[in-house]
């Protein structure tokens, strides 16, 4: 969440950045006057316990002078401030709340660097790789599904049959490909980011201190008995590994990566580009995620673009950067920049990795600070995450690209290591 008193000190540039998010200056002014209201409510009912905390002291200096009506009366009158500032208390309570919340569903404020735009169209293609699009022949302008049933290496049928629509089962080749695609990227994160396998459940709490709760609520998949979510990233487990913790500043940044399945119900996506694995409810993910300082985070923000960049480089897909504007941004990032493959079978750009700088939005959700080696308060963290990478989409982008004039698929050199042999996956 944004910090309260950037809203106190100076509502007007606050409410000019966020409605560079398109976010109405009415919720900035409704946000004020819930401050006012918390702070109002907590003054009082700090004022009545200051009351409360004399008259115990009057009380018990009435009984040692042997003051016993005088007692009883400050005594009688202490229960009663008593019962008012528990009435106090209350309202404190439910007026803080009420800030809060409207704090957990404002988004982050937009970084300067952020371009200006209300939306997608608006996005800013940085870069391109190659800088033009190569010939595709007709062999490439097949889509996925059709060739992952032709090979037998993916059957939408059997996913539905076992799961529901948007959940894709992997055969043999199809399988092993997801797998050697997750051992290359982590293979290629080892060098600078510690490997971590959380798990796949976690707490509400957990899914609030990214973003992911409440605002998106319909978006996730709850286990009520349980009261636990699967997660929609690996993001969320990493965001909150270290919640509530004072960091050295010394030992950052933090670097983790970890490979997991992701869950997402696509709730808006009814009818729009869910054939094969355009979109799906779970799919395999490598991600990166830091914890840093304000200063540490744009190098590595630099960092882990690259690092994505150059997985698909050498995976040998056509690829393009966008930075995405102000009103394109996710709830909690202040930049970010997504990287799109092209798959020739469907002739669309497919989103396949979203490298996010989130500043100390989602540490203050989840209270993780650093104490600065020059001594002074604790500081909130940096946090950023990406994809390096998602999976589905890489994979369709694969099966298309590599495929031949006799149906067959070649596969990148740098996965043959992975692959236990085979090199292709032939026709049947």
């Amino acid at each position: 969440m944004i910090d309260i008193r950037l809203v106190r000190d100076d509502p007007a540039a606050v409410r000019a950045a966020l409605g560079r998010r398109g976010v109405d200056g009415a919720e900035i002014d409704r946000l004020v006057g819930l401050d006012d209201a918390a702070r109002a409510e907590i003054g009082r009912r700090d004022d009545l316990r200051a009351q409360v905390n004399a008259l115990s002291r009057q009380v018990g200096e009435a009984r040692r002078d042997g003051e016993t009506q005088r007692a009883e009366a400050l005594a009688a009158e202490s229960r009663a401030v008593g019962e008012s500032e528990g009435q106090a208390a209350e309202a404190a309570d439910a007026a803080s709340e009420a800030l809060r919340q409207a704090l957990l569903y404002l988004p982050n404020l937009p970084s300067p660097d952020a371009p200006d735009g209300g939306g997608p169209e608006d996005n800013v293609v940085a870069r391109s790789w190659p800088a033009e699009l190569p010939a595709y022949t007709d062999a490439q302008r097949v889509p996925h599904w059709e060739v992952g049933t032709e090979l037998g290496i993916l059957d939408m049928e059997r996913g539905a049959k076992l799961s529901g629509s948007m959940f894709p089962l992997y055969r043999g080749m199809g399988a092993r490909l997801l797998r050697a695609l997750t051992s290359f990227a982590l293979d290629h994160h080892a060098d600078a980011f510690e490997e971590i396998r959380p798990p796949t459940m976690v707490r509400t709490e957990t899914m609030v201190s990214t973003g992911h709760l409440p605002k998106f609520v319909d978006e996730a998949y709850h286990l009520e008995r349980d009261d636990l979510w699967a997660i929609p990233t690996a993001e969320v487990p990493l965001t909150s590994m270290l919640r509530g913790d004072i960091l050295a500043e010394a030992d950052l940044p933090l670097r983790f990566t970890a490979a997991t399945p992701c869950f997402r119900r696509e709730a808006g996506a009814a009818g729009r580009d869910t054939r094969g694995l355009l979109r799906v409810h779970e799919f395999d993910k490598v991600e990166l995620f830091a914890y840093a300082t304000a200063d540490q985070a744009p190098a590595l923000l630099e960092e882990m673009v690259g690092r994505a960049e150059r997985l698909l480089t050498e995976l040998g897909l056509a690829y393009r950067v966008l930075d995405l504007c102000a009103g394109d941004l996710g709830l909690s990032a202040a930049r970010t920049f997504d990287l799109e493959v092209y798959a020739p079978g469907v002739d669309q750009w497919l989103e396949v990795s979203s490298v996010s700088w989130c500043t100390d939005y989602q540490a203050r959700r989840a209270n993780i600070r650093y104490r600065p080696d020059g001594g002074g308060s604790p500081v909130f963290v940096h946090t950023l995450n990406g994809s390096a990478l998602a999976w589905a989409r890489i994979w369709a982008a694969l099966i298309e690209t590599g495929r031949q004039d006799d149906g067959s698929v070649e596969l990148p050199p740098v996965l043959h290591p992975y692959l236990g042999g085979p090199t292709r996956i032939d026709a049947r």
